[in-house]
């Protein structure tokens, strides 16, 4: 088992890679707004749901063997600079929305939103990149099972990240409202979230093999 110095470091590290804004943010804050803290919660699940098989498959090596294949890495890597650069543009596009702007979605039954929180966990590059560039550094062989460290690290990860992921939910209804009234906020958080992802994007992008 991880020391519990081992634990306190990775689970400051966790709350890095949840605080930094990215997709599972953008879609589980989009939910709260148009569907309310019930749906938000649901697509946090399903969020997190993706991030453990992530975590799993990190723990058995499997994450690691992806980024050894030719060009899977690159795939995945330009993919999720497209995906943020298409959210950027959402932001800075005339007439573009904030991400706490109030929004009219469709609703979405329960099974959507827990599969869309799931896709959109499971294909985050930046998940991915977490797991096999912080996790390994963290497994002392001197202390057990590796996998068992994995797992146990990586249910930290997770834990800090619903414990973030829902406070963010529950303050997104109150949080819209403050912007909502407040017209230069509202221009202002756009256009930083939206320089923000782009700038994510782009670095991504140019970023080569580790």
């Amino acid at each position: 088992m991880p020391s519990i110095e081992t634990l306190l470091v990775f689970a400051a590290l966790s709350f890095g890679l949840a605080a930094t804004p990215g997709p599972n943010m953008l879609y589980l804050v989009s939910r709260a707004l148009a569907q309310g803290t019930g749906a938000g919660m649901v697509s946090l699940v399903g969020c997190q749901a993706g991030s453990l098989v992530i975590m799993l498959c990190a723990a058995a090596g499997l994450t690691a063997a992806l980024f050894a294949v030719p060009y899977a890495w690159d795939v995945l890597r330009l993919g999720g600079a497209a995906y943020l650069a298409w959210l950027a543009w959402q932001c800075l596009r005339p007439g573009g929305q904030p991400i706490f702007a109030p929004r009219a979605m469709p609703r979405e039954p329960a099974a959507r939103l827990f599969s869309v929180g799931f896709a959109t966990a499971a294909l985050n590059p930046k998940v991915a990149l977490f797991y096999v560039a912080v996790l390994p550094p963290f497994i002392d062989p001197a202390r057990g099972d590796v996998f068992t460290q994995g797992v146990v690290l990586g249910a930290v990860q997770v834990l800090v990240a619903i414990i973030f992921d829902g406070a963010l939910i529950y303050g997104a209804a109150g949080v819209a409202r403050f912007l909502g009234t407040r017209p230069g906020w509202m221009a202002a958080q756009r256009w930083v979230l939206g320089a923000a992802l782009a700038l994510i994007a782009v670095k991504l992008a140019s970023e080569g093999r580790r």
